[in-house]
């Protein structure tokens, strides 16, 4: 067999098994879509959830979860960001950066039960926080750390070394090189980063039954103030998210329409990561094409 022939067979085998990955995801959103759109209306996404009759909705659940995303990000961006920039412009090349390069590898492998867990020793019950939003979010940025520090990382390296060299030129410190024309540059880069950490947050189960907690209590969506108990905005209440919520339906077994309330959740679920994907790529090369000019 010939090299020609080699590289030819090489590449039909490798879209053969890109194409059966493509095809094995398309069942799974199909099935899940076709599912649970059915049971998509104004009135699912705007009531509260009903644990022992029919008809209830995900409001609260859906807002929860966007309410512990903002939140996880408001933490774990900035430590992220500093982290990149030190690896990306400050640190050498020796075992101490080593040592911080294997820690967030480790980090960004460790179970999501197993995060959960020391979640619920440390803040839940060591630090006195309870099954909070704000339990779930600090649990939630040991998984976002790792992805933001590595995404943020790629977009500083991604800067040539001539807009480095330019600043240095004009006789810009390191600092001001780095914040005044490399993170300008990185910025698509950066929020791309942030936008698919943000689907991954949005989707998390598993560490937000042991933290966040597993009950959604009435909320004031009038009451602006976070300090009061039954205020939307409280970081201290209990949160049950849209997965563990699906989760929960499926396991007790109590709502009489649990089938299509998990479905329409799955699917609800599955929109809004495809979204926070799909929208990741448009906003950055948009952004890229207009900080560069090109069309």
């Amino acid at each position: 067999m010939t090299s020609h022939q080699t590289d030819k067979l090489a590449t039909q085998l490798i879209n053969a098994l890109v194409a059966i990955v493509v095809l094995i995801l398309l069942f799974l959103l199909g099935d899940i879509l076709i599912s649970g759109l059915p049971h998509i209306s104004w009135h699912f996404l705007t009531s509260p959830a009903a644990s022992f009759s029919a008809g209830g909705g995900i409001r609260d659940q859906l807002f929860n979860s966007l309410y512990l995303l903002v939140l996880t990000l408001l933490i774990s961006f900035p430590l992220a960001l500093g982290a990149a920039i030190y690896l990306s412009e400050y640190a050498a090349k020796n075992w101490t950066t080593g040592l911080i390069r294997t820690a967030i590898e480790v980090l960004s492998s460790l179970p999501s039960v197993v995060v959960g867990l020391f979640g619920y020793l440390i803040f839940v019950i060591q630090f006195h926080f309870g099954f909070s939003i704000l339990s779930g979010a600090i649990a939630l940025t040991f998984f976002n750390l790792p992805l933001l520090v590595r995404s943020i990382e790629g977009a500083l390296h991604a800067v040539p070394d001539s807009q480095r060299e330019a600043g240095i030129s004009l006789g810009l410190s390191n600092w001001k090189t780095i914040r005044g024309i490399i993170l300008p540059v990185a910025l698509p880069g950066i929020l791309t980063g942030i936008i698919l950490s943000a689907g991954r947050i949005f989707g998390e189960a598993a560490a937000l039954i042991y933290t966040a907690g597993q009950s959604a209590p009435l909320l004031d969506y009038t009451n602006w103030n976070p300090t009061s108990a039954d205020s939307f905005l409280n970081p201290m209440r209990p949160a049950e998210t849209l997965a563990v919520h699906i989760w929960k339906v499926n396991t007790e077994g109590v709502t009489p329409d649990a089938v299509s309330i998990s479905a329409g959740a799955s699917a609800v679920l599955i929109i809004v990561i495809l979204l926070f994907n799909l929208g990741a790529r448009a906003f950055g090369n948009h952004l890229y094409n207009k900080l560069t000019g090109s069309k």
